[in-house]
């Protein structure tokens, strides 16, 4: 039998030490703590929904876009998007179209230089033609313009170094302001 005195009184629930504001669980960490055991339970599951919308949406616009054809060096992936069915259809009328696809003229001849090339142009020739942000009649961005360049000289140097010795010191001439119609005939 308890005595009245050990008795708690009615409503309080079990006797506690008073409160202390200087120990941070007696001063309403408690909640906090449960909280952010709430959150840092959650947080995987939050970044597994993330990393699978992400992913999944990646996938779906990957599929879509026929994005494995632009890791080949078929040119018909470059009329992919109908955006370019110009150049294209220029090229196929071209004397490039025996011995140059896209892959040739506009990204580098290194490994490495070249899927750099692809995806970077990739991701932002998708952001342009996805958002409408581009000139009609499309042009070659400056990098590119180099990358085509280059890939000329190489493919041409004998011809080119003739010519760059013909002018001395001059700078040098840019084969594509001559033969723009080279590689697609317009």
């Amino acid at each position: 039998m308890t005595r009245p005195q050990d008795r708690e009184p009615e409503g309080e629930g079990p006797r506690s030490a008073p409160l202390d504001p200087a120990v941070p669980e007696r001063a309403g960490a408690p909640e906090r703590a449960s909280a952010g055991r709430r959150w840092t339970r959650a947080l995987p599951l939050v970044l597994f929904i993330a990393v699978g919308a992400a992913a999944g949406l990646g996938g779906y616009t990957f599929v879509y876009a026929k994005g494995a054809s632009y890791l080949q060096n078929d040119p018909s992936a470059c009329a992919n998007c109908h955006i370019m069915n110009e150049q294209f259809d220029g090229w196929q009328r071209s004397s490039h179209r025996a011995v140059a696809g896209c892959n040739d003229c506009h990204a580098p001849h290194t490994f490495l230089g070249k899927y750099v090339t692809k995806a970077t142009n990739g991701f932002w020739h998708s952001f342009a033609f996805t958002s409408g942000r581009f000139p009609d009649p499309i042009r070659i961005k400056p990098g590119n313009l180099r990358v085509t360049e280059e890939t000329c000289r190489a493919c041409h140097g004998d011809i080119v170094h003739a010519i760059d010795n013909e002018h001395g010191g001059a700078p040098r001439i840019s084969c594509v302001r001559c033969h723009q119609s080279v590689g697609h005939l317009h």
